[in-house]
């Protein structure tokens, strides 16, 4: 598998994320995870992409959140799949497929990583999701060691994520990297995206 999916995430301002829905990313991703400062506080002002581009996935992004949580929320915002960043366990993983949405579960990858970890969860996730390690799970702005992903020997897929920005040119030739993660490096402010340099980074990822 080639790099081929794009996903734009941390938005929180509904005519920003207009503007990037017109840019035709293949999925979104929104933060419902307090200490984030793209937290997205009241899921209702997020109803309007239930109906909006449908073609473009709209996914929930959650840490250490529990069940019905998530699905108190996934009843205004229709989404199309969850992303867990914390600690969640492979059955709680399995759970939210079993309700119906595609899992990306992320882990934070620091220079002692052990890559078996993620073969607990092979079974019950549809990708993963490799960020640079940190306890604020994730948004650094920073990039990890990408020679470290030739560690990673299992089969499920994977987005990268982690120091991304427009100037990025070269990925890892890797057979099971999926696609990019896209968030802090393509602001203006904390969740509002530079539309300029999405599109520029879209053109040149799809196109080169």
């Amino acid at each position: 598998m080639t790099g081929e999916i794009i996903k734009i995430c941390g938005l929180t301002y509904p005519p920003n994320i207009l503007q990037v829905l017109a840019l035709k990313p293949d999925w979104i991703g929104l933060i419902f995870y307090p200490p984030s400062p793209r937290f997205v506080k009241d899921p209702d002002i997020m109803s309007f992409l239930n109906v909006s581009h449908p073609e473009v996935h709209k996914l929930g992004v959650f840490v250490n959140a529990k069940y019905d949580e998530i699905m108190e929320v996934s009843r205004k915002v229709h989404f199309d799949g969850i992303q867990l960043h914390g600690r969640e366990t492979p059955e709680f993983c399995q759970r939210m497929r079993g309700e119906g949405f595609r899992v990306i579960k992320s882990f934070g990858i620091s220079p002692d990583f052990d890559f078996s970890l993620t073969h607990h969860y092979a079974e019950s996730v549809d990708y993963f999701l490799f960020d640079t390690g940190s306890p604020k799970y994730g948004g650094t702005g920073e990039q990890f060691d990408w020679d470290m992903l030739y560690d990673y020997e299992g089969e499920t897929p994977f987005l990268l994520s982690g120091g991304l920005s427009p100037d990025t040119r070269i990925f890892p030739d890797h057979p099971h990297f999926a696609g990019v993660d896209l968030n802090s490096r393509f602001e203006t402010a904390p969740g509002i995206k530079d539309i300029g340099k999405l599109k520029q980074f879209i053109n040149q990822f799809r196109n080169g």
